[in-house]
């Protein structure tokens, strides 16, 4: 009794298997659709792993909207990873605002990373880009803050290749600080900002990029900081320190310069000390040579207590608590 099961389960596998590689309903959507498809090559759109029914119903959208691509194309540019229904889209809408755009150049564009469809509408609808706050000083060093908005337009034949959003940013904030740093004065920018904008698109900032630059507007102006005072400031307080450096370096020459000069005198004293100690010794020397008697030592002494009391009443508050031998005592006769 279990026997009829087993074919009828094998039909059944073997019916599935045909309508999976088969899709017999997608191919007759297609047939009333006016897309000619064969059963084949949904089949072999399976096996190639390729979604038959994304294909179709791709081919079917483009077919209706007087698009002339065949489901060649479409399987290939599935298979290089593109997006094929936002191709279709983007077509579509070039085709409608009339904007020349290929199937090759829209497939090439999406394999190149960007949004074949968001470009397109770019390029019928222009989008504001907003600067971030770009600081620039003038010539009288006054600081000032602008916001610039930025109108552009997607550049079909540059999107390949052509530099984003960042790069257009980038040159717009550099023309703003290069208008502002050529003006001679803060007031200047304030009264005529749309001096920024014209210097600005002059230099025809959107070449080599995916975007055509259609206008840019001041959004707005702040003052910022005295950029030329708080230079002079610093440069005067870094002036001041190197002549305090300096003054310091001076003040420490002339120290060392004093400490040896009294190094130099102490040492002078030492060798005036050393010479006196010379003198008893010469004078017993003298003594016993005999070229020196009892009565020429008097006489010395006695010239010298002259001497002696002569300073002493010349000044008579320079007296030595500690006369040299002998000077306190009388003249000898």
């Amino acid at each position: 009794m279990n026997l009829p099961i087993v074919p009828i389960a094998v039909v059944a596998i073997v019916l599935l298997v045909i309508l999976y590689f088969f899709p017999i309903s997608l191919w007759i959507t297609a047939i009333f659709s006016g897309v000619r498809v064969s059963l084949l090559q949904l089949a072999f759109m399976r096996v190639r792993k390729v979604p038959p029914s994304l294909i179709v119903n791709s081919l079917i959208t483009a077919t209706k909207a007087g698009l002339e691509v065949s489901a060649n194309d479409l399987e290939t540019h599935y298979l290089a990873g593109g997006n094929v229904p936002s191709v279709i889209k983007a077509l579509i809408s070039a085709d409608k605002a009339n904007i020349p755009l290929t199937f090759k150049q829209a497939t090439a564009i999406d394999l190149a990373g960007r949004n074949v469809f968001e470009a397109v509408t770019t390029s019928v609808n222009p989008k504001v880009i907003n600067t971030p706050n770009v600081a620039a000083v003038s010539q009288d060093g006054i600081q000032l803050i602008v916001i610039a908005r930025v109108t552009v337009r997607a550049n079909i034949t540059q999107l390949v290749g052509g530099a984003g959003e960042e790069t257009i940013l980038a040159r717009v904030g550099e023309g703003i600080v290069t208008s502002i740093g050529s003006s001679r004065s803060h007031k200047e920018v304030l009264e005529n900002p749309d001096k920024i904008s014209k210097l600005v698109l002059s230099k025809g900032l959107d070449a080599g990029t995916a975007f055509e630059i259609l206008s840019i507007d001041i959004a707005d102006i702040d003052i910022g900081e005295n950029i030329g005072a708080k230079l002079q400031i610093d440069q005067a307080t870094a002036d001041l320190k190197v002549a305090e450096a300096k003054a310091e370096e001076r003040r420490a020459m002339a120290v060392a310069i004093e400490q040896e000069n009294r190094a130099k005198t102490q040492e002078a004293k030492a060798r005036v000390v050393e010479a006196e100690a010379e003198i008893p010794k010469a004078m017993a020397e003298a003594f016993r040579s005999g070229n020196l008697g009892i009565m020429d030592y008097y006489k010395m002494r006695n010239v010298q207590a002259d001497t002696d009391m002569r300073d002493s009443i010349a000044n008579p508050g320079n007296q030595s608590s500690s006369s040299k031998p002998g000077r306190d005592e009388t003249r000898l006769s």
